[in-house]
């Protein structure tokens, strides 16, 4: 048998061991990825500084159009003289907005090759709780979707871990984000290497949208997983405790399985794009810090174009 990438899959014997292995793994390196995302959050948060944002104080932001709804009040009746339609003027930091954060802790998350940094596992997580502190520290709320309410305490990595670990077993039997209740207007982030039924994810997305919610899919990749670097007998092991694989020769695979590997991913993105959220990538052998504000950049550029 030939591996020229090292892979570390949980026994397939049963989904049941797989899951509790997940867990396990999960709960036991959480220390260890709190300590990671307060860094990154450090250093990402240089990056958004300064961004503006409408909301309620003294100085004013921009002109929006008003909506059925609002209070007349708050109508700019001098710009709105102007065209022929009503206005708002807004001014800076209105609101805080509700992120709801959702981090695939199942168990084909904890593959990992020789090519990357981290399991898609870790790295997911930690750009989860990174992305947390960043938020909050632009003055929004955020939330473990189906595990917490939206806050926004400067201790948020913490709180969030201490939820994530309290519920390790639940959140390795789940490929899907939960159909959790959402706030209006909510934010919703997921992270994932969203290898499921893309039918499924469609469905749940076009949920979130049909209330009112709008954020983005960060897709978590292992190099391996998208290069295929194996060559000669090769036993490939279901990480969800599905049967396993022998391939007399694996090269001759390569093709085939970056076709649909490719198809996939463009599944995806189109579920994503369909529901009016952002799709973003991020591969285990590129830093954290990098993955980290591209998603912070990108969830501003929906704020701005909302």
């Amino acid at each position: 048998m030939i591996r020229p990438v090292e892979t570390r899959a949980y026994d397939p014997a049963t989904r049941v061991h797989v899951d509790g292995a997940a867990a396990a793994d999960l709960a036991a390196s959480l220390p260890r990825l709190v300590n990671r995302a307060h860094e990154i959050a450090a250093s990402v948060a240089y990056g958004v500084h300064g961004r503006k944002r409408a909301g309620q104080g003294e100085t004013f932001w921009q002109y929006r159009p008003f909506v059925n709804g609002e209070a007349a009040h708050r109508i700019d009746w001098r710009r709105s003289a102007r065209s022929d339609q009503l206005y708002v003027r807004e001014r800076e930091w209105e609101a805080a907005h509700d992120y709801f954060l959702w981090m695939d802790c199942s168990p084909s998350m904890a593959f990992v090759s020789s090519l990357a940094q981290d399991d898609k596992l870790s790295r997911g997580v930690t750009l989860g709780l990174a992305l947390a502190d960043v938020l909050v520290r632009g003055g929004e709320r955020v939330a473990a979707l189906g595990l917490t309410a939206p806050i926004s305490a400067r201790d948020v990595i913490d709180r969030l871990a201490r939820a994530l670990y309290e519920r390790a077993s639940d959140m390795a039997c789940d490929e899907l984000p939960p159909d959790a209740p959402l706030r209006p207007r909510a934010r919703v982030v997921l992270i994932s290497d969203f290898l499921c039924d893309v039918d499924a994810l469609a469905a749940r997305l076009r949920g979130f949208a049909d209330s009112g919610a709008s954020g983005a899919l960060l897709t978590v990749i292992d190099p391996s997983e998208e290069s295929f670097p194996f060559t000669g007998e090769t036993m490939f092991l279901d990480t969800d405790g599905g049967p396993a694989f022998h391939a007399g020769d694996a090269r001759s695979l390569r093709g085939a399985y970056a076709r649909r590997f490719d198809a996939h991913r463009e599944a995806v993105r189109e579920a994503a794009r369909a529901s009016g959220f952002l799709f973003l990538q991020h591969h285990t052998d590129r830093p954290a810090a990098e993955a980290a504000l591209s998603l912070a950049m990108g969830l501003h550029g929906i704020e701005e174009e909302l």
